[in-house]
């Protein structure tokens, strides 16, 4: 599928970054399994678990050249994650943003690193018939619900 120039600039065009709110940290930085949504070519969604982690207020996933998320955010780096407490699943957060950066720089260490975190043990399957890349995501849109509150952080309308 071809986009209309208009719609090239659209995806060019530089958006503000939010911070993350305390409750997206916290979910973040615990063992808790993100959905990360892209865009297929037709524009129907693909939807995915995925190991996270982040570096201040950046969202970072890590795949397989071979993923379809990865052939996705290469082509259109809109992106949704969502996570839910394991231990409250009422606690949840939603971010959308975009890819700002798919890297092949420090993947295997960073794969090992998420699954030192959800397994207590590095990573089993290295494979370099599967290179690895690190996404980094720039939230634009943080939604967060706590039991009774709800809170959200937004980037600034563009004029």
């Amino acid at each position: 599928m071809r986009f209309s120039k208009s719609y090239q600039e659209v995806l060019a065009f530089p958006r503000a970054m939010v911070v993350l709110t305390e409750l997206a940290k916290k979910l973040i930085d615990g063992k808790n399994l993100a959905s990360v949504a892209t865009l297929m070519p037709d524009g129907s969604p693909q939807v995915a678990p995925v190991w996270v982690e982040r570096e201040g207020d950046i969202v970072v996933i890590n795949a397989t050249t071979t993923r379809q998320r990865y052939r996705n955010l290469r082509r259109d780096p809109r992106v949704a994650v969502c996570l839910f407490d394991m231990n409250n699943i009422y606690s949840t957060v939603s971010i959308r943003g975009r890819a700002i950066e798919v890297t092949k720089k420090d993947a295997e260490e960073g794969i090992d690193r998420l699954s030192m975190k959800y397994n207590g043990r590095m990573y089993p399957d290295h494979s370099p018939e599967r290179p690895r890349v690190v996404i980094r995501i720039a939230p634009e849109h943080v939604a967060d619900w706590d039991g009774g509150r709800f809170s959200k952080t937004r980037a600034s309308k563009r004029h």
